[in-house]
Parts: structure tokens; sequence; C-alpha cells
């Protein structure tokens, strides 16, 4: 869709839901939500919706927080201060308890909650997005998807296969694309008619007409229930309105190399989910290209020097500003911001976020260290099922996972972790 075509949208409103616990992504989330974790050296996760609809011109953008929310406000606040404030902002709306005490209670309730802010904009749609997948996606195909199949709600879905499918909520169509049947994670997801080694799996992206919305979350309301848009609000009005659903497929992103992945999209809800859309990012022909000018991904503006690189030897590695490794040895990895990187040292395959210090001579193997870490030199990470006591509420697998802030002095205490 062409840039003058933004003049013919009708009004859009964009809530953006990042108030999740994330409690999957722990120890990453122990100290901020999923939506504010750091991701390919220069982002968070929630640049990626937020790229979406900038790059899409539609910039009147709520962004609703919970849970540990102070690392996403600040993000924001340094990141994203667009417009006029007016018609283009990203505001951050924290629960305002409006309507009664305690926390939202599911995603609907979290939209319920914040009535006033639909009420006062009148948009034509409000796009309820989620804040916590990489993925790149044109808002325009998808709103004049919505416009052209006269929808009420147009649900943002994608083709997953069968196997790894429990996880999301599963969609029914029939042969125009108007949705029949939807079920919300599901232990037998049902198979696509066309495809049956696969399941059609919405993304928990959303686009409402605003009287369909707002009489929806009304009548929720009055209900019990998880007041969930996937579980409660979906289904029922599967009965009442005409619920579409929009083929993540379909949607052409300008830019895109021939050796990306089409309809690239990852929910990064665990460790091994994260450090793999982090891998995805790296080789001369990635999976997910971020190199893209066409369509760029919108972080935090760089303010500090570049990386510095002596006498290193570097391969399939994206390193971030201010970052220094002086004689090191560095495969296939993903370093943040401000990173230190002592002489002797040897990391692969790992994700080192921003203001790390590697110690000289450390070894270091499918490794995960969040910001402000020390390791001390010498120390070995990841080789041969080396380091850990796992962190409360993450499977075992084979990454070390090292949490915010830990003391330097000794690698082998509990709050390192294999997960």
């Amino acid at each position: 869709m062409a840039q003058s075509d933004i003049t013919h949208q009708p009004k859009v409103l964009a809530l953006i839901l990042a108030g999740g616990k994330g409690e999957r992504l722990m120890p990453l989330t122990e100290v901020r939500s999923k939506p504010a974790v750091p991701f390919g050296g220069n982002y968070r996760i929630i640049d990626f919706v937020l790229s979406n609809f900038y790059n899409s011109g539609l910039t009147a953008i709520h962004v609703m927080v919970q849970y540990r929310s102070q690392s996403l406000i600040e993000h924001l606040r340094r990141a994203w201060r667009i417009g006029d404030g007016d018609r283009q902002f990203v505001t951050v709306v924290p629960p305002q308890m409006n309507l009664r005490r305690g926390w939202y209670e599911g995603t609907a309730d979290a939209v319920y909650h914040n009535l006033n802010l639909i009420q006062d904009a009148s948009p034509d749609v409000v796009a309820v997005f989620g804040a916590d997948h990489i993925y790149r996606m044109d808002l325009r195909q998808m709103l004049r998807f919505h416009l052209d199949r006269q929808a009420d709600v147009s649900v943002a879905a994608l083709p997953m296969p069968l196997a790894s499918a429990q996880g999301f909520g599963i969609i029914e169509v029939d042969r125009n694309d108007r949705i029949i049947g939807f079920e919300e994670k599901p232990p037998e997801p049902k198979a696509m008619p066309t495809r049956p080694d696969r399941a059609l799996s919405s993304m928990g992206n959303y686009l409402f007409n605003t009287d369909v919305l707002l009489r929806a979350l009304s009548d929720d309301a009055e209900r019990s229930g998880t007041h969930d848009f996937g579980r409660d609000i979906l289904p029922r009005l599967l009965r009442e309105e005409r619920v579409m659903a929009y083929n993540f497929r379909d949607n052409e992103i300008p830019g895109l190399n021939y050796y990306e992945e089409p309809a690239y999209w990852r929910d990064v809800g665990t460790i091994a989910a994260y450090w793999q859309a982090n891998m995805d990012l790296l080789g001369e022909t990635p999976l997910n290209d971020l190199r893209n000018a066409e369509w760029p991904i919108r972080g935090e503006s760089s303010r500090g020097l570049p990386a510095s690189l002596v006498n290193c030897y570097v391969d399939h590695a994206l390193i971030g500003e201010g970052s220094r490794v002086v004689e090191a040895d560095i495969r296939r990895c993903v370093i943040g911001r401000h990173v230190k990187i002592e002489p002797g040292a040897q990391i692969e395959d790992s994700v080192i976020l921003d203001h790390t210090s590697i110690g000289a001579k450390a070894r270091l193997r499918r490794v995960v260290i969040d910001r402000g870490n020390a390791i001390p030199a010498g120390s070995v990470l990841g080789h041969d099922g080396t380091a850990a006591v796992p962190f409360p509420g993450v499977a075992a697998s084979d990454l070390t996972v090292v949490p915010k802030a830990v003391l330097p002095q000794d690698v082998s205490k509990p709050r390192f972790s294999s997960t």
C-alpha cells in the first residue's frame, strides 16, 4: 500500500497490551516486564510492535503497562517521543483502577478499565495488539482487509506447525476467511482443512470497529470469567458479529530480502525461543534481517561511541555501540551496548546484554547474560554442562542464564542457571 493511502484511512487508535509478567522468560523478567526485555543488541521487544505502527503511519498509541513497568516506562520516554502529542503520540497508561481496585484481570479487562481513552478519541477502529513478539507487519494492509471484508473484528492469524500450536489460540475459518470457531490453547489443536500438518493460530492482534468493541467489553464486564480477548470475547462475538481472519502470510513488507523467512513471527516467551530469535539475526543471510531501511525497527537513539574491536576474531556477530572487545574470539553472538570483553575471552552462540564485562580468558558457550554483570577472568560457563543451579520456574536445557546484577566473585553461586 502506498504511503499516500494513509490519508484515506479511517481514524485508528492503538492500544498496546504491555503488562504481562512473562513468567516463562524468567530470570530475564525478574526485574522487568517481558516487553522491556532487551533484544538484538539495540532494542527492546516492544520496539517491534511500535515500529510496525509507526512505519504504517498509525501513530496514536497508548501503551498499557502493569507488572514491573519502570524499565519499560523509562525506555518509552527515551525512545518513543514522537509527534505533536495530539494526533501523534506514544503514551504510557498504568492501571488507573477507575472501575474497581486491583490489577487488571485479563487482556479485555485492561481495555475495559480504560474505556475513557477510546471514548475521548472517538476512533473508527481500535487496534488491540500485544507487545511481546518479534515480527514486522504493515498494519495498513490488515486495515484494508478489515474494511474490504466489512469486518466487525479482524484477527491476525498465522498457519503454524500442528506440533507446536498448543500454546496459541486456534482459529477455524470458512472458505471466505470468516472465523467459525475459536479455541484458546487447546491440548489437541484442530488442523486446517487444506493443511493437515498446520493449525491456524491467532497472533493476539485484533482490529475492532469501535462500537463492537465497546459493546463486547461492557457485556464481558458483567459476566464471570477470565476477561480475556481469546478465551471470552472472541468466542462470544463469533455468534453475533462478522469476525474475519487476516492471514499474516499475505502481508508484504518493503525491502525484504530473498533469503529472509516469509511472515517471520516469533513468540519469545521462553529463554530458548528468545535465544533462537537472537540467533536468527546473525549471518550473511539471516532469517530476520534488521538492516532494512524501508522498514526500520526504531529503538533508543544512538548516543555512544562506535564499537571498538582490537586484534579480535569475530564471525557472525552483532555488537552494540560503545562496546570494546580486545583480543577475543567471538562467534555467533549478539552483544549489547557498552560491553567490555578482555583479552583471551572465547564466546560463542551467546547473547550478552548491555553494560556487562567479560574477564580475560573466560570461556562462554550458549550463554544468555543479563545487563550489568561482571564475569570473572577464567570463568567457564556452558561448556560440558558446567554452571548452575536452575533458576526457579525455568525448565532445564542446554542454555545457561546469568540474571541481572550478579555479584562477580563466584560464578558457582545459585543465581546462575542452566535453562
